[in-house]
């Protein structure tokens, strides 16, 4: 007869598989549930910290060549789940209700594809299977719905006012659903404070593990009531590699420094020979932040806001779509590493 498998033996091999984000290993980091051990087939359930895990298939691997070695085991069976832990700082603004995760899409100059980048980024995630929302916070220039293929001033006559709208698997609001398409928004900084604190906190947003925020260009009223009004997980700086761009971007990270907002990383966007390369790479370097990656100059992304489709749910399989898939895994993992790393120093 084949040895009995010990419960034991299998969460001793177990233990030995790190987390390569978060550098412990996945037992002790609750990853590990439900397990049940019939003759010799062991299964459990598995679970990330985001549905957008990056090394998933590192994991598994681990996993697989770890049990491979406990006395009678035969098969192995996982089930792979998802769990978001919501952010959480001492002190600061109070968390938008229901929503685990807020992360801002930010630059300081304008014309860089931070909306674009903002969009994509929000249906990625949701397409890797996290609950996502995006809220334009481009209070005096919304144009989120322009690029989500939603009528402006669509919500203008409803009873329900401003309302999210389900489109490509994530929750959008947008003070342009209630605006008419060109009606210019002339607000002092106490309005825009005002319309930033309701957009997040009358809004129903339902349970999200991801709220995705489409700040406005620069470093005043919008950006500043943002972080006065949610607790941010963090930001996303998006910059072009020219020199005056990642000046810019450089005074964005140092806005959300003074600010407290953790920084995930810097994208350079339009990537590629007419704007050159490296230049955001080389301030991520000089700052010490993250460089999340790249993104190519392509007419496709320009094409997806132009006619409401995101390029990444119009042409999910091209190499441009799969750039934003890979945004999505590091901003996700940059996010749990953050949050767990915040929760170590707490213990």
């Amino acid at each position: 007869m084949p040895p009995l498998v010990e419960q034991s033996a299998v969460m001793a091999a177990l233990q030995t598989v790190e987390d390569p984000e978060l550098h412990r290993d996945i037992v002790s980091l609750n990853m590990v549930r439900d397990l049940v051990i019939e003759g010799g087939t062991v299964a459990f359930k598995l679970v990330l910290t985001t549905p957008a895990c990056p090394l998933r298939e590192s994991i598994d691997r681990d996993v697989r060549a770890a049990l491979a070695v406990v006395p009678g085991v035969e098969v192995v069976e996982v089930d792979w789940d998802a769990e978001v832990r919501a952010a959480a700082r001492a002190g600061g603004p109070k968390p938008v209700e229901g929503v685990r995760n807020v992360i801002a899409v930010a630059s300081n100059k304008g014309g860089v594809g931070k909306s674009s980048v903002a969009v994509n980024l929000a249906v990625a995630l949701a397409r890797l299977g996290a609950r996502v929302g995006l809220l334009d916070a481009d209070i005096t220039g919304p144009n989120i719905p322009t690029m989500l293929g939603i009528e402006g001033g669509s919500q203008a006559s409803g009873q329900q006012g401003l309302h999210p709208v389900e489109v490509y698997g994530l929750r959008a609001v947008s003070l342009g659903f209630v605006l008419p398409k060109g009606t210019p928004v002339v607000w002092r900084g106490p309005m825009i404070g005002s319309g930033v604190r309701q957009l997040l906190h009358d809004v129903d947003w339902g349970e999200l593990d991801y709220l995705i925020i489409d700040l406005p260009p620069g470093t005043s009223d919008a950006s500043m009531s943002m972080a006065q009004e949610a607790l941010i997980a963090g930001a996303v700086i998006v910059s072009t590699p020219s020199k005056v761009s990642v000046e810019d971007a450089s005074k964005a990270i140092g806005m959300f420094d003074r600010l407290g907002v953790p920084i995930f990383g810097v994208i350079e966007n339009m990537s590629g020979d007419i704007f050159g390369r490296g230049g955001a790479r080389a301030a991520a370097d000089e700052l010490g932040v993250e460089f999340l990656g790249e993104l190519p100059l392509d007419a496709a992304i320009r094409e997806g806001g132009d006619t409401g489709v995101p390029v990444v749910a119009g042409h999910p399989d091209s190499a441009i779509a799969q750039s934003f898939i890979h945004l999505a895994e590091q901003v996700a993992a940059r996010c749990s590493v953050l949050q767990y790393a915040g929760e170590a120093g707490a213990a």
